[in-house]
């Protein structure tokens, strides 16, 4: 991919992330460290008034996971994302993004948004990325 593919609003094809479950959310409990009885244990979840959620890290591992299916991670300068809602066992993530500005130095800006199948906004943000030239 290089600087001169994309324009302003240029559309990325969408990510389409496997439902989440609850063996995913033990082992990414495991694999960050993150061992909230909130994540994986429903009487807590229950207790909490939400039902077991999944962890906030794991939604924006994906929406990260989708900018670089888009661009090469080796671009990729700046991630920053704002958690919108609680994702939940069995939502099914996708990951939306678009080039909204492009800058000198071939540079672009992109937003990104993870969503549920039924539009939700569960994490949105902005990437920044300096791509190399055709020429």
């Amino acid at each position: 991919m290089f600087f001169e593919d994309l324009y302003e609003g240029y559309t990325f094809e969408t990510v389409n992330k496997a439902p989440i479950s609850r063996v995913q959310l033990v082992k990414f409990a495991g694999a960050s460290g993150d061992f909230n009885p909130l994540h994986t244990v429903e009487e807590v979840g229950k207790q909490a008034g939400t039902g077991i959620i999944a962890h906030g890290m794991l939604v924006m591992g994906m929406t990260s996971q989708g900018i670089t299916t888009w661009i090469p991670r080796k671009y990729v300068n700046k991630v920053s994302v704002r958690f919108r809602k609680m994702t939940f066992p069995g939502e099914e993530i996708q990951v939306f993004g678009k080039i909204i500005e492009k800058k000198e130095n071939n540079r672009v800006i992109g937003e990104v948004l993870a969503t549920n199948s039924v539009g939700e906004v569960k994490v949105s943000g902005i990437f920044e990325a300096t791509l190399p030239s055709r020429d």
